[in-house]
């Protein structure tokens, strides 16, 4: 579901996917080849949200913010992630059930593990990868969770073309 909000009504690429059973309201910008799947709110009425190509946003997301938020391209949010942050860089990871909270900023090529925490105004580096509550740094992302990365946002731009192909 599509919706205006104060006069704002989201923006969605042409080749990009949105599940009938997402919330989309507001100033939000969704770019191309990018997937909202079912359960996944975006709510662009406090702050616009800018959204890249290729970025994946699976079911149960919530993606809402104070103040302006962008998100780069090639990110993969997995089930119920939490965003509430002002920025993530481009080829991002962000496991399943992970919060990023206000503020927080994710630099290009990060992995977030599953169920971590990125605290308020955290500044998380480039090529990091994050685990645990409060969310620490334990190094680089490996080149075998780059990779998976990389598969992810293929198969689920991929998956999102034929949903949208069958008209779901």
């Amino acid at each position: 579901m599509i919706r205006s909000f104060d006069g704002k009504t989201p923006k969605v690429a042409p080749s990009a996917f949105v599940s009938e059973f997402a919330y989309v309201v507001g100033d939000v910008e969704i770019g191309e080849d990018c997937s909202v799947w079912p359960g996944a709110i975006l709510r662009g009425d406090m702050a616009p949200i800018r959204i890249g190509n290729g970025t994946q946003i699976e079911d149960g997301c919530i993606v809402h913010t104070g103040v302006p938020m962008t998100i780069g391209n090639h990110v993969h949010f997995g089930h119920g992630v939490v965003i509430h942050c002002r920025r993530i860089g481009n080829n991002v990871l962000v496991g399943n059930n992970a919060t990023l909270l206000d503020d927080a900023e994710i630099g290009d090529t990060c992995v977030i593990a599953a169920g971590a925490l990125v605290p308020q105004n955290a500044r998380i580096p480039a090529r990091s990868f994050v685990v645990g509550v409060p969310g620490k740094i334990k190094g680089q992302p490996s080149e075998k969770m780059i990779a998976g990365l990389e598969k992810g946002v293929t198969v689920y731009t991929e998956l999102a073309r034929r949903y949208k192909a069958q008209g779901l």
